[in-house]
């Protein structure tokens, strides 16, 4: 290493380069690279969702959950694990796959499985919704769709087929069909008195339903110059004119559908409700899907809302609820603003005990330089600017400053003794590349086991190991390159000569600085004298210090994540 500092005094503008090229791709990494709360949980996960009306939970476990979840064992790969859940008229089966999965892959083999079950499964059933998601599938915006004057119905037809395409086009969005509202349907109320009197059964209605309301593709005729178009009519174009179909001839009377029936526009039996402010509505979810910044989901979605609202009837009214990105901005921000006092904290610290303006310019330019470095690497790895990622790089700040610093003072120390620059450069940095490079290894090895954990733990805690070394190798190599080079620019050879003249305003404060600080050493120095002549009194009392605070643990609480703060409160009433 002693090579590369040697280098960067003969080619200073090598690595003034590089130190520009490190800031350029540091910040466009910042501003590009998505943000989010959390780390992506990147746990692959297959939905494979079932149907079949009527049918009992115990008849769907051992009639279609059964021999499906057999099937998939069979057909599918690099399953970790199944899950499945039996309800009455659906089941639910949910695949986990392993992290090193290609969940695309997976998706197309649960899908292929899933059609060749289907001769095993009871007649009439219908293949299954087959849906991907992870953990990081989270809701992060939703819609309120609501009105004083339209119907549910009307309601829940805007949000499913005028609204939901339309959002389906922010990218790494995913829009669930709405929640609330009426599903528009056509229904027939049958009268049970008025078929008893004519002998029939809701049979004979279904079956005369069904072999008269019909779609059969006819093609098109070609007549002289022109091919028609050919369409039979065979199926009613209005519901009403449902009630006029035949269902039987009775003692020589043709029985239609409106003497013993009612064809209406109505809706099957609603198990879902929303009111906003008092009012019925629908609720659409927003699902952040894939590694799409969340906040520029939020925002995309936010934006296409003015053009939305413009082709809604007025008497609807478009609501944002449950908005996520207050909550990203506010714990990003939370941890940038402590990031840049502790770095504020680390200049002021420097600057009080070199007394120097020029070392601390240098060691405050190589701290911002070493966590854009970390963040370039952390876009290039595909990891999201979060919390965890944040957190790494605000404990990496305190750690940061050891390399410049020690750095720093070694060659001022040089420079003291009547050396040129350059060479208290050049023996500053021979004396500390031992230490600095074991003190490098000994920090990133505590991070080393993150890199083991296994399911949420490692999703979570990795990023935040990754940011903390990475900066801790940027540092390393800007404290080996830069930093040589700008001391050689900016250090004077006469600057901490000693017994020259100081001046000036830090230079002064500086030393009452040390006079304090010598004076605390000299107090700390007897202390320690007197802990090393009571020995057995001292060990005695620090391990009573420590015992007793171990009382205080029944008062601590345990959870998974720290507290919060949240402008939003959900309560979900069971």
């Amino acid at each position: 290493m002693i090579g590369i500092v040697r280098i960067a005094l003969r080619r200073p503008y090598t690595f003034i380069v590089m130190a520009m090229l490190i800031l350029i791709f540091g910040v466009l990494s910042a501003i590009r690279t998505p943000k989010d709360i959390l780390p992506n949980i990147g746990i692959p996960v297959v939905a494979a969702v079932w149907s079949y009306n009527g049918m009992p939970p115990d008849d769907m476990s051992g009639r279609i959950v059964y021999y499906y979840e057999r099937t998939l064992s069979s057909q599918v790969n690099n399953i970790s694990h199944i899950e499945s859940e039996s309800m009455f008229g659906y089941g639910v089966i949910k695949i986990f796959f392993q992290p090193s999965v290609n969940i695309n892959g997976a998706l197309a083999q649960v899908a292929a499985a899933s059609q060749t079950v289907l001769k095993l499964l009871p007649p009439g059933i219908n293949p299954p919704y087959v849906l991907s998601f992870n953990a990081s599938s989270v809701p992060i915006l939703q819609l309120a769709l609501s009105s004083k004057s339209l119907s549910q119905s009307r309601l829940f037809d805007y949000g499913q087929n005028f609204i939901r395409p339309q959002l389906a086009t922010v990218e790494g969005s995913a829009i669930p069909s709405p929640y609330g509202g009426k599903l528009p349907q056509i229904q027939i109320d049958l009268d049970q008195r008025a078929l008893q009197s004519y002998g029939l059964s809701a049979q004979d209605v279904v079956v005369a339903l069904a072999k008269q309301n019909l779609i059969t593709p006819v093609g098109t005729a070609k007549i002289g110059l022109f091919e028609w178009d050919v369409a039979l009519n065979d199926a009613p174009s209005a519901f009403e004119d449902l009630n006029n179909l035949p269902i039987k001839r009775v003692n020589g009377t043709v029985v239609y559908m409106r003497d013993v029936a009612n064809v209406r526009n109505g809706s099957p039996p609603q198990t879902n409700i929303v009111h906003v402010d008092g009012s019925h509505a629908v609720l659409m979810t927003i699902l952040k899907a894939g590694a799409t910044s969340t906040l520029d989901i939020i925002a995309d979605t936010k934006a296409l809302l003015p053009q939305i609202e413009a082709s809604l009837p007025p008497a609807l009214k478009l609501t944002a609820v449950g908005d996520q990105s207050v909550f990203v901005i506010s714990a990003v921000m939370s941890v940038v603003r402590e990031a840049c006092i502790a770095a504020v904290l680390t200049g002021l610290m420097i600057l009080v005990f070199l007394g120097s303006w020029r070392s601390t310019a240098i060691i405050t330019i190589s701290i911002p330089l070493a966590v854009l470095f970390s963040l370039t690497v952390l876009g290039m790895l595909g990891e999201t600017i979060n919390v965890m990622t944040l957190g790494g790089l605000a404990l990496a700040v305190g750690i940061l400053v050891d390399d410049a610093t020690v750095t720093i003072e070694n060659m001022n120390y040089h420079l003291e003794m009547g050396k040129e620059v350059e060479q208290s450069i050049m023996d500053g940095a021979r004396q500390i590349v031992v230490p600095a490079t074991v003190s490098l290894l000994c920090i990133c090895i505590v991070f080393v086991p993150m890199f083991g954990l296994g399911g949420v733990a490692g999703y979570l805690f990795r990023p935040l190991a990754e940011a903390v070394v990475f900066a801790m190798i940027g540092s390393y190599v800007l404290s080996r390159t830069l930093v040589p080079t700008l001391a050689n620019f900016l250090l004077e050879k006469h600057q901490h000569r000693r017994g020259a003249a100081k001046r000036g305003f830090f230079t002064r404060f500086q030393r009452r600085f040390e006079y304090g600080f010598e004076l605390m050493r000299r107090n700390y120095v007897g202390l320690l004298a007197l802990a090393l002549a009571w020995r057995a009194r001292t060990l005695i009392g620090f391990f009573s210090i420590v015992l007793l605070s171990f009382l205080l643990l029944p008062f601590l609480g345990r959870n998974f994540f720290p507290p919060v703060e949240s402008p939003q409160i959900k309560l979900h009433v069971r």
